[in-house]
């Protein structure tokens, strides 16, 4: 897939997506599930904002769930299981996302992973898809050590699928945006990108060496700042 030609400043910045989701769908007193919480610094902020809400989120990585379980927080309950399988009744939940997890999923489990969220989902509920697009000069610099060239156009390709199927889901509307993210300087990006807990990118020393190389010239008196280009599908589960 070429690149270059994407230019992810002419896309509006959102620094927050919190205010994007909270723009698009209710946020007072939801069920809402998240599938792949990571961190969940999203949900976390969800609550404190809306705190009459609450949350479940869904991890698979035990590494992060055992760091995710030392900070409880009230409305916020940690379950590990994947989207595959998803270990809630039918119609239990208001509102499902999915914060740059969907191309995390394994691709032959994809159509699952959203049947399964359809699932759990009450009629009129929302599935928030975020998911980073493949360009810009930060996914330059990642690429060469996690190139996710097939993983994210096939998460979008599952989206169409569930879209096209007619049973489940219909679209309500897309956005694109940017999201700044920065850097302190290259031991800062490299120990926050090269060695996720949840993924072994098989990083040696050429890797590093490749990618420090592709990294240092962003680097600036205040460090490295980039944006990362994202694109948000909503749908609607049907009745």
């Amino acid at each position: 897939m070429n690149t270059t030609t994407f230019d992810p400043d002419q896309l509006p910045s959102c620094p927050d997506e919190l205010d994007l989701l909270a723009e698009l769908v209710p946020l007072q007193q939801q069920a809402i599930i998240e599938l792949g919480c990571g961190n969940a610094r999203l949900a976390r902020d969800l609550l404190l904002r809306f705190p009459a809400c609450r949350v479940i989120g869904l991890e698979v990585d035990a590494v992060q769930q055992a760091k995710n379980s030392a900070r409880p927080q009230a409305g916020l309950s940690l379950v590990s299981a994947g989207a595959e399988a998803v270990p809630f009744p039918d119609a239990s939940f208001d509102l499902a996302l999915m914060l740059k997890s969907l191309h995390h999923v394994p691709m032959p489990a994809m159509d699952l992973a959203l049947k399964e969220i359809a699932r759990v989902l009450r009629p009129g509920g929302f599935l928030y898809v975020s998911e980073p697009i493949y360009g810009g000069a930060l996914n330059e610099i990642v690429r060469l050590f996690n190139d996710e060239g097939v993983v994210r156009p096939a998460a979008q390709a599952a989206l169409d699928r569930a879209l096209a199927g007619g049973s489940h889901w219909e679209a309500v509307t897309e956005r694109r945006f940017s999201q700044p993210v920065s850097y302190i300087d290259f031991d800062d990006f490299s120990q926050r990108m090269l060695y996720p807990s949840f993924a072994d990118h098989g990083i040696n020393d050429a890797i590093v060496a490749r990618v420090r190389a592709a990294f240092e010239p962003h680097v600036g008196p205040g460090g490295a700042s980039f944006v990362r280009p994202m694109h948000v599908r909503l749908l609607r589960r049907k009745g």
